[in-house]
């Protein structure tokens, strides 16, 4: 089983912007879609952006425009690119993946943006 371990979290200013990493134990194309969802506290975690095998993005509608999300098979790393940060953005962040046996978690980084 592939593990995925997020990173890159952190405090930042309404406007700023954060590069999250997700690192894969292995291969990335053992994945037929990886993506970025978020939990905000007390509410329900909703999908972010996802992005396919073959390099199909997907976002939400808050999401767009604002965020990107991109990979590295070279260096197993999914990154989702943060820009014009609001506080409404502030949440954990997890990285997911689905393959032949199903969905796999990352642990979560945190992400708050402050006025």
């Amino acid at each position: 089983q592939v593990q995925l371990v997020e990173s890159g979290g952190g405090l930042v200013q309404t406007g700023g912007s954060l590069r999250l990493s997700c690192a894969a134990s292995g291969r990335i194309f053992s994945f037929y879609v990886m993506g970025w969802f978020r939990q905000a506290q007390g509410k329900q975690r909703e999908l972010v952006a996802t992005i396919t095998s073959g390099g199909s993005t997907n976002y939400a509608d808050s999401a767009k425009g604002r965020f990107t999300i991109s990979r590295d098979y070279a260096k197993n790393m999914v990154y989702l690119h943060m820009n014009s940060l609001k506080p409404e953005d502030t949440a954990v962040y997890y990285c997911n993946g689905v393959g032949e046996k199903g969905g796999t978690w990352g642990q979560g980084t945190r992400v708050t943006v402050s006025s």
